[in-house]
């Protein structure tokens, strides 16, 4: 029995090599298998050492340390650019396009220069243990997403722009809700906009390069090269309620044109992991 079992172990070893250069489901699902286990595992690890500072930010730093090496292992590359308008330790309000759960690979990229920064994610994402119980330990801030606690989230969202503003932390959030890889930034929800507003906080637009190396519907997951382009702080001070569909349309036209650009760039002949 002994030796059937480590026949067929032997031979699973061997076939792997094959299955990775021919099956392209085989390695989406791979990739996205170790993606999950690594952070998962970093997270199980990691929560005795949150628990001495619990719901504190700077556990999201120490969190990134850890997490964004998993990058080497699925073979993503990330390129920051403009670092500099994350580096100020002032409050802020982030909006980010958002197109896969990746987005979170590429975060842990910037978390060492964003410094204390903390994220507005869904509630249901507080159930996904051992993540999710990290994550709450870290400082994050879940929100149901539901029409019907629509009220109850602004309500969050306020509370923890108030928070920010007095602990000089930046708050990321994903204006479009639901990620979606189309190779479009799709229209915004309003409560970033709202709070910057109302909070007087300036709004540091980011975007990610479409993950042209990744198709759910294909099952395929490449080799790719992400450009992550910061863009100049948008300051809202003087500005009322009455602004925000101005400033929300002004800031989503300004991310699609670097979007657009980068785009270009990441897709041309040659771009793709050769360097």
């Amino acid at each position: 029995m002994t030796l059937y079992l480590e026949v067929f172990v032997f031979g699973a070893l061997l076939g792997l090599p094959f299955l990775y250069e021919t099956r392209p489901a085989f390695v989406y699902c791979l990739k996205f298998a170790v993606y999950c286990l690594v952070v998962m595992t970093i997270s199980l690890i990691l929560i005795p050492v949150f628990c001495f500072r619990p719901l504190s930010v700077l556990n999201l730093i120490l969190a990134s340390y850890f997490c964004r090496g998993v990058t080497h292992l699925i073979g993503v590359k990330w390129e920051l650019r403009n670092k500099e308008y994350l580096e100020p330790q002032e409050a802020c309000i982030i909006v980010s396009n958002h197109q896969s759960c990746l987005d979170v690979l590429g975060m842990f990229q910037l978390w060492s220069t964003m410094g204390k920064c903390t994220v507005i994610a869904k509630k249901e994402l507080f159930w996904v243990w051992p993540f999710g119980l990290a994550a709450w330990l870290g400082g994050l801030v879940f929100i149901p997403r539901v029409k019907t606690k629509a009220e109850q989230a602004k309500a969050v969202i306020k509370e923890a722009v108030e928070k920010i503003a007095g602990e000089k932390t930046k708050l990321w959030i994903f204006p479009e809700g639901t990620r979606r890889n189309t190779g479009e930034i799709h229209s915004f929800k309003k409560g970033a906009f709202h709070s910057a507003i109302s909070s007087q906080l300036p709004i540091t637009p980011v975007i990610f390069s479409r993950y042209y190396f990744m198709d759910r519907a294909a099952m395929r997951f490449d080799q790719g090269h992400v450009i992550v382009q910061v863009l100049e702080p948008i300051c809202t001070k003087g500005l009322t309620l009455d602004n925000v569909d101005e400033l929300s349309d002004r800031i989503r036209q300004l991310m699609s044109e670097a979007f657009r650009r980068i785009n270009d760039e990441v897709t041309a002949t040659g771009q793709v992991l050769s360097k």
